[in-house]
C-alpha cells in the first residue's frame, strides 16, 4: 500500500502462535515508555494516522520542545517528518514494494535536500540523546528502544529515498540489535517487536544474490517468526500497533494471502476510516486477489470520497488512478485503463517514479488498442520525466517496437 505508516521502511502470519500461546499473550502485561500515553502524544498520532502531517509535525515539535534531550520525543517528530516526505514523493505506494522489483533497476526519485537534512539530522540527534542515557545505564530500556527506532527510521529513508541498501541494512542490523536487547531485558516491551519482526521477515525473504550483494551472508531471518512478531505487535503494541499491522498486511500480500491481508487492512480502516492509504490498500488487495471489477468499484468509491471536502486530509489521487488502471487492465478494459493511467501521470502531486510507471503503462494499453500515436506520446512523456531510469529504457524499446503484450 501506500500505507501511511507504510513503512517503518522501505523496503520492508505464516507463523501464527498456537492457541495456548495466544492465550498467554492476551493476558500478559505490556510495558512501554509512559510518554506514549501522554494525551499530547496521542493527539499528535491521531493527526499522523489521518495523514494530516502538518498538524502532526507541529504537535510533535511542541512536545519535543517541552522534553529537551529525550530521544523518544525526538523520534516522534522524526517519524512524522519522514513519513510526510515519503507520502509527498508517492513512496508509500505498496504496489512498489509487494514484489522484489523495487530492489533492482534505476528509479526516478528526486530528493529534497532540505527534507533530507531535517530527517537525517533528527535521526542523528535521537541517537546521540539515547547514547547519552545508555552510557549512564546500559540497560535503559526506553533509551535502547528509542535508539533502535531512530536507526530504523534512518534506514527507511536511506533505502526508500536514496536507495542505499547497503547503508540501510547496516543500520537495520544495529536497530534490530537494540530492539532484541530490549526484548531480552523485558519480553513485555511489545513495541520492540515491530522492528525485530520486520527484520526477521525481510531478511528471510531476501533473494540470495541480493543478500550477497549487501553483505548479508551468514545473517539469518525467518519469515514465520517475523509474521508472528508483527501479529503480536499489531494486537498489543502501544505505539506500534498501526505500523505492525501495516507491515503485516504488506507481507501477507507478498505471500499471496490476500484475504488475511484484507482483514488486517479492514481493522486499520475501522480505526481510521479517513486514512486515504488504508482505503486505497483494500482496493489494491482486491485487485491483486483477482477481484478485478470489485477493485474497480472500490477505487471509484475512493475517488468519490476524496472529492468530498475534508473527507481525507491529503489524498494522493494519482495512487487511486494508477491502481484503477491496473485493475481495468487486468480485466482487458484497455481504453479505460489507459485513461486512468494517464490521469495518474497528469496529477499535480504525482512523484516522478509513479509518473513514469503510469505513462509507460498507459502507452502499453494504447499500443494494445492500436492507438500508436497516443502510445508514442505516453512513451516520450515517460522518458522526459527521467531518462535515466529502467522504465525509460523500456519506453525507448516500445518506441522502436510497438508493445504486443497484455
Amino acid at each position: 500500500m501506500k500505507g501511511s505508516s507504510s513503512t517503518r521502511i522501505v523496503a520492508l502470519v505464516l507463523g501464527l502462535l498456537v492457541s495456548a500461546g495466544l492465550a498467554r499473550a492476551a493476558s500478559a502485561r505490556v510495558d512501554t515508555n509512559p510518554m506514549n500515553y501522554d494525551p499530547q502524544v496521542r493527539e499528535a498520532f491521531h493527526y499522523f494516522y489521518n495523514l494530516d502531517f502538518p498538524q502532526a509535525v507541529s504537535r510533535f515539535e511542541r512536545f519535543r520542545a517541552e522534553h529537551p534531550g529525550d530521544p523518544q520525543a525526538t523520534d516522534y517528530l522524526l517519524e512524522a517528518e519522514l513519513f510526510q516526505e515519503l507520502y509527498r514523493q508517492d513512496l508509500l505506494d505498496t504496489t512498489f514494494y509487494a514484489n522484489d522489483g523495487f530492489l533492482t533497476g534505476h528509479h526516478a526519485i528526486r530528493e529534497d535536500p532540505e527534507a533530507r537534512d531535517r530527517i537525517l539530522g533528527l535521526a542523528d540527534e535521537a541517537v546521540r540523546e539515547a547514547d547519552w542515557r545508555i552510557n549512564k545505564n546500559p540497560n535503559d530500556i526506553d533509551a535502547l528502544f528509542a535508539r533502535g527506532w531512530a536507526l530504523s527510521l534512518k534506514c527507511t529513508y536511506l533505502a526508500m529515498v536514496e536507495r542505499d541498501f547497503r547503508g540501510g541494512f547496516h543500520l537495520a542490523n544495529k536497530a534490530n540489535d537494540d530492539e532484541e536487547r530490549v526484548l531480552q531485558l523485558d519480553p513485555n516491551y511489545v513495541d520492540a517487536k515491530l522492528i525485530t519482526g520486520i527484520y526477521q521477515y525481510v531478511v528471510g525473504a531476501l533473494p540470495w544474490p541480493f543478500r550477497l550483494l549487501i553483505g548479508f551472508v551468514g545473517i539469518s531471518g525467518n519469515k514465520s517468526t517475523g509474521l508472528a512478531m508483527l501479529t503480536d505487535a499489531g494486537k498489543r503494541g502501544v505505539i506500534t500497533s498501526m505500523e505492525a499491522r501495516t507491515a503485516l498486511a504488506l507481507f501477507l500480500r507478498r505471500e499471496s494471502k490476500y484475504q488475511e491481508a484484507v482483514k488486517v487492512v479492514q481493522s486499520l480502516k475501522n480505526q481510521y476510516p479517513h486514512n486515504f492509504l488504508f482505503c486505497l490498500e483494500e482496493a489494491n488487495l482486491r485487485r491483486d486477489a483477482g477481484e478485478g471489477m470489485v477493485a474497480v468499484t472500490a477505487y471509484r468509491d475512493l475517488l468519490s470520497d476524496a472529492a468530498r471536502p475534508g473527507y481525507f486530509a491529503s489524498p494522493q489521487l494519482e495512487l487511486a488512478w494508477f491502481g484503477m488502471g491496473d485493475a481495468l487492465r487486468g480485466q482487458r478494459h484497455y481504453e479505460e485503463a489507459a485513461q486512468a493511467y494517464e490521469r495518474a501521470g497528469a496529477a499535480h502531486s504525482v512523484g516522478p517514479e509513479l509518473k513514469i510507471r503510469a505513462l509507460l503503462a498507459g502507452g502499453e494499453c494504447r499500443d494494445i488498442l492500436g492507438q500508436r500515436a497516443l502510445a508514442v506520446d505516453d512513451y516520450y512523456a515517460a522518458i522526459k520525466t527521467d531518462p535515466k531510469t529502467s522504465r525509460a529504457d523500456t519506453a525507448r524499446d516500445h518506441l522502436r517496437t510497438p508493445y504486443k503484450g497484455k
